[in-house]
């Protein structure tokens, strides 16, 4: 999962150029393709190192923005995504189908060229890819523990009717500068959600993830609110600080992530039951309803601690199962706290207080920075 430097994104081009020289001189020289092609071919390093890397099965996940440009007076588009797709598939990647993720902007300037007047005004550019690609045959969960790790990494069924939608207009692009004045002006960060719902979809928890392009550590950050372990590379020495001060704040900040997502199913189900009538199945750790049987052993694993075992290694440990606090989220059927039977309007939700332990499984996140 990653999102790389966009090549003719114009902000980009020192980092590029210290990969290649030769691209400043193309740049030079107006030669937009040629530069393009040179930015690619750095990008290309990359790709190849992902596909040797990954397991048969494994999933590789680029978020991409074509970019647009004037080179000696002639405006175009330089589509990034394209470039890398057909390199991919040339590669031996199996291509799937990606994702559009709108990033709407108000700004009075979006409006590219002479405005109202035809035939030299441009659409706006407000959308971004995911691009999905997978190494060779789908993925087989044969040994029992695999398959427990499967279920318990399950997603819930409204989540999944938005999450794999093809496109997604309900997250917003995060702020891109970053503070350190010897750094980057911008970085290529997405949103912690968008990386969240990657991770969560094409992966289970234990599964390792990749971020060639780390930056300031979103992925690793998502990675570690999901369960998974993670190692990400990074060449600009300057985000150090960034990223480890994730470390400091990720404890709290996730356990809040996965309680908002139990409220938010909470909400779905009462909404549910209000509406359109009673469910057919019930989640074994929580109690609560859940609309198919692929969702009985749904958990969403709380951090309990991060710490440092080695420079930049961090190992995160989660409980394996709810703590009862967590259940203070539903209303008891008397309105007084109650740990064995919670209602939401009509349905009785039985919390299995055997399941309720402090049993706990381990994650490890790694970061390398080299130039």
């Amino acid at each position: 999962m990653t999102s790389p430097p966009y090549p003719m994104i114009e902000m980009w081009d020192e980092i590029f150029i210290y990969q290649n020289p030769a691209i400043k001189d193309s740049l030079n020289k107006k030669n937009g393709i040629q530069s393009f092609n040179f930015m690619h071919e750095i990008l290309d390093k990359i790709w190849n190192e992902c596909y040797r890397v990954l397991k048969n099965g494994g999933f590789l996940c680029i978020n991409i923005g074509d970019a647009t440009r004037t080179i000696n007076g002639d405006f175009q588009l330089f589509p990034n995504h394209s470039r890398i797709l057909n390199y991919l598939l040339k590669k031996g990647f199996h291509v799937l189908p990606d994702i559009l993720w709108r990033k709407q902007t108000n700004a009075p300037n979006k409006f590219m060229g002479s405005g109202m007047l035809p035939a030299g005004a441009y659409v706006t550019l407000e959308h971004e890819y995911l691009l999905i690609f997978r190494k060779g045959k789908k993925r087989e969960f044969k040994k029992e523990e695999n398959k427990r790790k499967r279920r318990e990494s399950a997603i819930f069924w409204e989540e999944r009717n938005v999450w794999f939608s093809d496109v997604w207009m309900d997250i917003k692009g995060t702020q891109q500068k970053i503070v350190n004045n010897n750094s980057r002006l911008r970085s290529a960060a997405y949103p912690f959600e968008l990386a969240y719902r990657i991770i969560n979809m094409l992966s289970v928890k234990g599964d390792f993830v990749l971020d060639p392009f780390l930056g300031t550590g979103t992925t690793l950050a998502a990675s570690m609110a999901s369960g998974r372990n993670s190692i990400g590379f990074e060449i600009d020495v300057n985000f150090r600080d960034i990223i480890l001060d994730i470390n400091r704040h990720i404890v709290n900040f996730s356990n809040s992530y996965i309680l908002n997502r139990i409220k938010k199913h909470i909400d779905f189900a009462e909404y549910w039951i209000s509406n359109k009538g009673s469910f057919k199945y019930e989640n074994i750790y929580y109690g609560f309803p859940v609309m198919t049987r692929q969702e009985k052993e749904l958990i969403l694993n709380e951090l309990k601690e991060v710490k440092k075992v080695d420079k930049d290694v961090f190992e995160v440990t989660y409980r394996e199962k709810p703590e009862k606090k967590s259940f203070g989220v539903w209303i008891s059927e008397s309105g007084k706290e109650d740990s064995d039977m919670f209602k939401i309007n009509n349905f009785s939700l039985k919390s299995n207080r055997k399941r309720l332990n402090q049993e706990t499984f381990k994650a490890s996140q790694r970061i390398l920075f080299s130039d």
